[in-house]
């Protein structure tokens, strides 16, 4: 199993993807994962990461997207750090953040995403003092706190398929070279894409679901962001 965030039906020892949805607080979890024996059609892979569709068949979660009008400048910001937060890993964090702002700003998809350093910014990360396996505790957030926490967690606070807010924990426990990873994948799903794929065949995805090594979006992992969000 690996440490980055992978969507789940119930509390994972890992990491979860939590989605608000209607106008009134409502948890929902979605699958953590689907398996496949072989590279499938863009299409296919598509539709897996977005909604946990296996190859042929139905999705299992609902699409969630940034509205239209707040594609164009995301911003993202580290919006608190626990006093015992390792600052060598917070060095790595802030560099691996900048990264994947490039990585994703360059996929060809319709969405420009922005450093900020302000604490309400429309992606909000956390980095606790939360050890790996641990319940958070005190940021604020109310999708965060009192859910359990491995390397990374997302939460997505969304109205009707809409994501209005996301928020990213990251634990003190997270291995230096899984960060890159990490924080990229983290991001990807903070826009919609949820669901990992587990097999062989997809060593080089970032949603690969027993992996943290890949630190770029290339191939279907960037198709995959095109298509959900596309250039009009």
């Amino acid at each position: 199993m690996r440490h980055g965030c992978g969507i789940s039906e119930s509390m994972l020892t890992r990491c979860a993807l939590i989605l608000v949805l209607a106008l009134s607080p409502v948890l929902a979890a979605a699958q953590e994962y689907v398996t496949v024996p072989r590279r499938l059609s863009d299409e296919a892979f598509y539709r897996l990461v977005a909604c946990a569709a296996p190859p042929g068949g139905e999705c299992a979660k609902p699409q969630v997207r940034w509205p239209e009008d707040r594609r164009l400048s995301l911003s993202v910001s580290i919006s608190f750090i626990a006093p015992n937060f390792p600052g060598y890993r917070l060095d790595l964090v802030d560099q691996a953040i900048d990264r994947a702002i490039a990585e994703i700003n360059g996929s060809g998809a319709y969405l420009v995403l922005d450093r900020s350093y302000e604490t309400d910014a429309d992606i909000r990360i956390y980095l606790l003092d939360t050890p790996s396996g641990g319940v958070i505790d005190g940021t604020g957030n109310l999708q965060l706190d009192g859910e359990e926490l491995a390397a990374g967690r997302v939460a997505l606070r969304t109205i009707h398929g809409r994501i209005e807010e996301a928020a990213i924990a990251i634990s003190r426990d997270i291995r230096r070279r899984e960060i890159g990873s990490v924080v990229l994948e983290e991001m990807v799903q903070a826009l919609g894409l949820a669901t990992d794929i587990l097999s062989p065949a997809y060593r080089d995805s970032i949603f690969n679901e027993r992996s943290n090594a890949v630190v770029w979006l290339r191939g279907q992992d960037a198709e995959a962001l095109r298509r959900h969000y596309p250039r009009f």
